[in-house]
């Protein structure tokens, strides 16, 4: 009887909100709000409208003449919906979910669709629920896509393995969409049962599976559609990415910190295109969200290059929200939610404020706002993931000769540069390795490297994709095993070392891959650390800890390292 009266109870509030809705929309009582005198992007027409927007509830009730208990007069401003990153790992910013959503909510985000791979790869089903818990109810919306791929791949040690019964039950919670990046379009392509079981099972659920899958073609691409594969992230190309959007896949165009593709896909941010067409970031870095911004940064990069600033908009929230199936946002018109961006022009495109359901979240300074509170047993998880012994020098020593990893400056891609069985720092030859920190395996893969530059000293990182266990590379090995156990005794993050003394580091205590610390602080840090590495001597044609953190990605050709040794990616063989 009880639950009958709950549930009666809770039709009944949503009935009182729903005619105070219609009676604010059809003009009879005041609204909560009311933008005056507003110019305002609508999507649908493709064009500037004017008039009053009237909020209730946290919903858009109309645009025209209205009055309400509080009204602001926007003459001379834009008015634009809140903008929505359609792919991201909320992981690689480096920091909470929190600090993530007042770092971006500032930048007009008021929508994003994560993708929680890199804990997932760390915790398993626990770094998923963690990462909702710690979303809920931020003033930025962040909804799920599931991880697809954990490990990457068969050759990564990670923290577990999840299969289609592993996250099956996370469909039924609200905030997910659907299954996130198939990376393994080869194991699509060719029909891997478990993989393609993945794809059925998300189906199941009536939800979108996100693609990866750079440079596929004929029939291979047909066929990764034809399983059910509906938009794609990894489109560098114009033709590659026409001819995944002329076979129905949305285009996602990302410009991130990693991977910038948007002045290669400009000509599809188009009338003829963009309802296919939205932006994401994939990857956003501490100072790239403190110096550029985030989805914001995307739209004014687009109108610089010429695109119009309707069109760009619409990408930036309209397209990623229907395709999601976010029904009630990326548009201004009754009934869709009050989130709003208001700039004072299209050329300047600078950020006045932001709205969030109606409340004024920024207006040059961002609003408190509660930090959502964690199982503690999910925490205490966290911050407790690495378990491996005390490292010595010994454990790097090998005469063996091992293969030597080209790095290619400004790329994550790498050469075979030979073979060698000891350090050479004059010739820019350093030892470098992978140690697996998830399950006391005491695996520790162990190569070469040529082409990072550091004369002196060792830089680890417990960022290495996708199983984020230990990477580290030196000018001997005493200096590698300080600087990896430094990295345990922090509990996680990135280390540069020299003659047993810290230079620079980031203390990353969540899962080894996010901070707990503020995003400035966490920024200087890095920034700092960078410099200390740079002065070691490290190449500036690259990024010390990122360009580190792939080399341990076994799906970029050519050369990778992995916990058992050096893998050649295009003969799919250990060298």
């Amino acid at each position: 009887m009880s639950v009958k009266e709950s549930y009666a109870g809770k039709i009944n509030r949503k009935l009182n909100k729903k005619l105070h809705v219609i009676d604010v929309a059809a003009g009879r009582v005041p609204a909560d709000l009311v933008l005056k005198n507003a110019t305002y992007v609508n999507v649908f027409s493709n064009e500037l409208c004017s008039g009053d927007i009237a909020v209730a509830e946290g919903l858009i009730v109309g645009m025209g003449e209205y009055h309400g208990k509080v009204e602001l007069d926007v003459t001379g401003k834009i008015v634009l919906p809140g903008f929505l990153d359609a792919h991201i790992h909320l992981e690689s910013s480096l920091v909470s979910p929190t600090e993530f959503a007042k770092a971006v909510l500032p930048h007009g985000t008021t929508t994003v669709i994560t993708d929680p791979h890199e804990i997932s790869n760390v915790m398993g089903t626990d770094g998923i629920e963690y990462m909702l818990q710690a979303t809920e109810d931020l003033p930025v919306d962040v909804r799920f896509m599931l991880p697809s791929c954990v490990p990457a791949t068969p050759l990564d040690e990670s923290g577990a393995i999840l299969d289609y019964r592993a996250i099956d039950s996370f469909y039924d919670h609200p905030r997910v969409q659907g299954l996130a990046e198939m990376m393994n379009f080869v194991g699509t392509v060719n029909g891997d049962p478990q993989v393609v079981e993945k794809i059925v099972a998300s189906q199941a659920h009536h939800k979108k599976i996100d693609g990866h899958a750079p440079g596929l073609s004929g029939n291979d691409l047909n066929a990764y559609i034809a399983a059910g594969v509906y938009s794609d992230h990894e489109c560098s190309d114009l033709n590659d990415a026409l001819a995944k959007l002329e076979r129905g896949q949305f285009i996602m165009i990302r410009e991130g910190t990693a991977a910038r593709n948007l002045e290669a896909l400009v000509p599809l941010l188009c009338s003829k295109y963009v309802d296919r067409c939205m932006f994401c970031t994939d990857d956003k870095h501490p100072n790239d969200l403190l110096e550029k911004g985030h989805i914001d940064y995307i739209v004014k990069k687009a109108i610089s290059l010429g695109v119009d600033p309707i069109i760009a908009v619409k990408a930036a929230c309209h397209t990623a929200a229907r395709y999601f199936l976010l029904n009630n946002r990326g548009a201004i018109a009754p009934g869709y939610l009050g989130d709003f961006v208001i700039i004072d022009n299209f050329n300047d495109f600078n950020i006045k404020m932001v709205f969030k359901r109606g409340e004024l979240m920024y207006d040059g300074q961002l609003r408190d706002f509660p930090t959502p509170e964690i199982d503690p047993y999910l925490v205490k998880r966290a911050h407790d993931t690495f378990h491996l012994t005390k490292l010595t020098a010994e454990d790097f020593k090998d005469g063996r000769p091992h293969a030597i990893i080209g790095l290619v400056p400004g790329e994550i891609i790498s050469e075979d540069a030979g073979y060698i069985d000891h350090i050479d720092v004059e010739y820019d030859i350093l030892k470098v390795a992978v140690i697996e920190r998830h399950k006391n395996t005491h695996h520790i893969g162990l190569g070469y490297i040529k082409g990072y530059g550091l004369k002196s000293g060792a830089v680890a990182t417990s960022i290495s994709h996708d199983s984020h266990n230990i990477i580290v590379v030196g000018t001997n090995e005493e200096e590698m095993a300080a600087a990896a156990n430094r990295i345990v005794e922090n509990h996680g993050g990135i280390t540069v070392m020299e003659n047993g003394n810290v230079l620079g580091e980031v203390t990353l205590a969540i899962a080894g891959i996010m901070s707990d610390d503020p995003l400035v602080m966490v920024n200087s840090a890095l920034e700092s650390a960078k410099d200390e590495a740079f002065r070691l001597g490290v190449s500036r044609d690259i990024d010390p800890f990122m360009t580190l953190s792939f080399m341990a990605l076994p799906v970029i050709p050519t050369l990778r390292i992995t916990t058992r040794g050096v893998f050649d990616v295009n003969t799919q063989r250990y060298i």
